[in-house]
């Protein structure tokens, strides 16, 4: 098992941005996205950084890219760390990590799409009876899968949380025809994920998806139903009225939760145990929805 907390110093390129997770490199022509291994949480990043859980992340948004190419294109050019050549100093360390892609401007706009009333979408549904402006039937409860999947639109803000926004105001930011075509795009998208999981034993509660303008094309960007990006319940751990133990960093927040941290201040160390239960969790989402284990 390997964890890598950053790759700058393994990348021969400008570094253009650092996210919580991933970072982006400028080579010209082209994007280079390494996913690391860090983990966040109450927007803080933590430490240590967990094995293997970006090469989980990069070989599911792989995997799912390629798989649905031909409905939705996507940014990737390729993910081979080997025609990098010179650029990378240590290829093995960077080995299904690494994504080039093609430059998109991004469309500020988080995707979500829920197929079950849960997590934040719950907490609103219990205030108004809606979600994000979209009314829903009355006596809904927590975990229920909806009577069809609802698009709830966030505006992205990079730093502190999204903002969760109606799509109305969606269509004010970004122009109805283009919010109405990544609204329609999400759906589909959703419903290809939720079938794929659903026959491998896996619920999609909920997930997010980004897209940006490339030569006048939509086209998908980021990441693809990962556990960073996506709600995973195993069909076993289903139920009603529950808190469900989600396939993401769950042991992480459940650890956190459990401390006296104030979440204002950096807080210490996660425990050899955590980081442990929380990387399986990320490989057994991979083996369940790919056949595959993590890779070199």
């Amino acid at each position: 098992m390997t964890a890598l907390y950053t790759a700058s110093h393994l990348v021969k390129a400008p570094l253009l941005y650092k996210g919580k997770v991933r970072e982006l490199y400028d080579l010209g022509e082209h994007f280079l996205i390494v996913v690391t291994d860090r983990i966040s949480a109450f927007d803080y990043v933590l430490k240590p950084p967990v094995p293997d859980k970006g090469n989980v992340l990069n070989l599911l948004s792989r995997y799912w890219f390629e798989m649905t190419k031909d409905v939705q294109p996507n940014h990737v050019v390729h993910t081979e760390v080997d025609q990098l050549g010179d650029l990378v100093t240590e290829p093995e360390l960077l080995r299904h990590r690494i994504m080039v892609t093609r430059k998109a401007e991004r469309i500020d706009i988080e995707c979500v799409v829920r197929g079950y009333i849960t997590g934040g979408g719950w907490r609103q549904y219990q205030q108004t009876g809606e979600v994000n402006g979209i009314p829903l039937p009355a006596g809904l409860r927590k975990n229920e899968r909806l009577p069809e999947p609802i698009f709830t639109p966030a505006a992205k803000n990079d730093v502190g949380h999204d903002e969760d926004i109606s799509f109305e105001k969606m269509k004010e930011l970004v122009g109805e025809k283009v919010a109405e075509e990544l609204k329609a795009r999400s759906l589909r998208l959703y419903e290809l994920g939720r079938a794929y999981c659903e026959e491998r034993g896996i619920l999609l509660a909920d997930c997010k998806f980004e897209f940006g303008f490339l030569n006048g094309e939509i086209i998908l960007i980021d990441e693809m139903l990962t556990p960073d990006s996506s709600r995973f319940w195993a069909k076993e751990n289903y139920g009603l009225d529950i808190e469900i133990d989600s396939m993401d960093k769950e042991p992480v927040r459940t650890y956190l939760s459990g401390t006296d941290w104030d979440k204002n201040s950096e807080p210490e160390a996660l425990p050899a145990e955590v980081v442990e239960a929380t990387s399986r969790r990320y490989i057994d989402i991979l083996r369940r929805l790919t056949n595959e284990g993590v890779k070199g």
